[in-house]
Order: structure tokens, then C-alpha cells, then sequence
């Protein structure tokens, strides 16, 4: 299988986007104007974007504390998502969900979760209804290093290849579980090897090569709606920020030497010199698409900063016990 130019452009535009989303995220946490921790999911684009191509409103992906970028790559409109940061009644929980806990299932995606290695055994009973119903539908759990080493991946893993469960799971190994690194705390450091343990295919790939995680995830996703059962996915890939906007992106745990030569392979920029490299001509549709994802993002923020916040009368809406 392998991408055509033009899905490698689009594929390109979905990353620029998730990109300046977050960068305008950051700026307005930086300023004040958007409360709490977000954690930005910059340097990461490559994997939602390859994995989420192949999905759609029907599926079920599962989010972590870093999902803006999972929300946008399942087609979460951007203003939305911003006024929900915002905390405004626009948004798409209607200001409750916030950063950590956005939720549109609508889309398919069916929310962030701020507790490490929680959306797991969720996606496990979303690839169990999948194959109650029989509707051919994919459950996807995005997870980071450090929930590989948690008990719900084991038994999340366990379960779904006992049952043969239409089920994704994604290690976006990005090298740190906050401010511990992956190799101090672990002794197999290989996370997709872990999938010989409950008789699944793991695979280990470059999670800032765009084409090789569309690639990758394409194939596991068509054996999960055949009826093959689950995969384990291992992206490994590099958050060029801090854990979350107020932490710091070097000097306590990582250096700036290694940060820079993680940037320096930023899954953007390496998908547009090889596409500039083959076709020289494409210089100013690049330049189009920055233009087009600029006014996308500012239609973002004007949108999310002039709409209201939710009225107090509908504090009791939504609670059901």
C-alpha cells in the first residue's frame, strides 16, 4: 500500500493544522487567556494524522491527556475545539469538558482521559460491541510509554486478543511518561514486543514518518474490520514541548541538545522536503495551505473568544444521578 501524492499533501495539511492549533493553544496559555495545563501535542502530528486516515465518525478512538490532536485528525472542527478550551457553552461539551476531558462522539472520537492507561480497557469494550453488532466498525486506544507499564495495558491487550476484538492500540512512545524517561523505569524497552506475550502482531515504527504510521495503521485497521483481531502499534516519536504548558522543555530532564535533534526530524518538515524534493513545483501550493490553515486557526480564535459561557441555569444539564 502506498500513498499517493496527493494523500501525502492532505495527510501534510492535517499536520500543519494540528500544528498551529497548538502553537495558538500555547500562546494563549502562555498569556493567560486559557486556564489550567494544556499539553500540546506538537512534534506527535505524524501519528494521529497516519492512523486516524483510515478511520471515520463510526469508529471509536480513545484519547489521553494530549488529544487535541487526535480530536482534530477525526475531523473535529477547530473553532469548537478551541471554544471548549475556552470553556464556552460553543463548545463541543458545552464548556464541561475542557482540555483533558473533550469528548465528540459524534465524531467518533470519544474523548480525552486524564488518567494514564484508563482509555484502554474502554476501547476493549468498544471493539467488543463492534463485534456484537457485527457493524464492522474500530475501536483505537491512544497511549503513551508510560501506560505500557501500567496493568490496564496487559489485561486491555489480554482481553482483546482472546476475544479477537476489532481493536487498535497505539503507543505513542515519545520517550517520557511526564518528566521520567521510559529507559529508567523499564527493561524492555521495545513496546511492540510486548504483543508476542498475547498472540498479537506488534509493530514498531518511525512515529514521525507519516507515511510509514498511515501505512502501518492501515494494515492493522483492515485485519481488525476482517475480523483478524487486534494489533499493537508502537509510534515512536518526540514531544518537542513541555509535558504540559507551564513545565519546563528542557534542563530538569531532557537536554537542549536532544530536544533540538528531535526537532530537527519534525514529522512536518521532513514530509514537506520530500515532497519539495521530488517536486520542486510545489512550493506554492505549500504556501497556499499555510495560508489556508492561518485563516482556519484565526476563524478558530475569533470564533471561541467572542462566544458565551454557559449560562448558570444549565449547571444540573447533563447530570444524571
Amino acid at each position: 500500500m502506498e500513498a499517493s501524492k496527493q494523500l501525502l499533501l492532505d495527510l501534510y495539511g492535517q499536520m500543519l493544522l494540528i500544528r498551529r492549533f497548538e502553537e495558538h493553544v500555547r500562546k494563549m496559555a502562555r498569556s493567560g487567556a486559557l486556564a489550567g495545563f494544556p499539553h500540546a501535542y506538537v512534534g506527535e502530528e505524524a501519528v494521529a494524522v497516519g492512523v486516524c486516515a483510515h478511520l471515520d465518525e463510526n469508529d471509536a478512538v480513545f484519547s489521553t491527556h494530549r488529544g487535541h490532536g487526535h480530536a482534530l485528525a477525526m475531523g473535529c472542527e477547530p473553532r469548537r475545539l478551541l471554544a471548549e478550551l475556552l470553556g464556552k457553552a460553543s463548545g463541543y461539551c458545552g464548556g464541561r469538558g475542557g482540555s483533558m476531558h473533550v469528548s465528540a462522539v459524534e465524531k467518533g472520537f470519544m474523548g480525552c482521559n486524564g488518567i494514564v492507561a484508563a482509555n484502554m480497557p474502554l476501547a476493549v469494550g468498544a471493539g467488543l460491541s463492534a463485534r456484537l453488532n457485527q457493524d464492522g466498525t474500530v475501536a483505537v486506544s491512544f497511549f503513551g510509554d508510560g501506560a505500557s507499564n501500567h496493568g490496564a495495558f496487559h489485561e486491555s491487550l489480554n482481553l482483546a486478543s482472546k476475544l479477537m476484538l476489532p481493536v487498535l492500540f497505539v503507543c505513542e512512545n515519545n520517550q517520557y511518561a511526564t518528566h521520567t524517561s521510559f529507559e529508567s523505569v523499564t527493561a524492555n524497552t521495545d513496546v511492540a514486543s510486548r504483543a508476542a506475550a498475547y498472540a498479537m502482531p506488534g509493530v514498531a515504527i518511525d512515529g514521525n514518518d507519516v507515511e510509514a504510521v498511515w501505512q502501518a495503521a492501515g494494515e492493522a485497521v483492515g485485519r481488525a474490520r476482517d475480523g483478524e483481531g487486534p494489533t499493537l502499534l508502537e509510534c515512536r516519536t518526540y514531544r518537542t514541548v513541555g509535558h504540559h504548558e507551564h513545565g519546563p522543555v528542557y534542563g530538569e530532564y531532557r537536554t537542549k541538545e536532544e530536544v533540538d535533534a528531535w526537532r530537527e526530524r519534525c514529522p512536518i518538515e521532513q514530509l514537506r522536503g520530500r515532497l519539495l524534493g521530488e517536486d520542486p513545483e510545489l512550493t506554492a501550493q505549500f504556501a497556499r495551505l499555510e495560508q489556508e490553515v492561518a485563516e482556519v486557526v484565526a476563524e478558530a480564535a475569533e470564533f471561541a473568544e467572542h462566544s458565551p459561557y454557559p449560562k448558570p441555569s444549565v449547571r444540573e444539564e447533563q447530570a444524571y444521578a
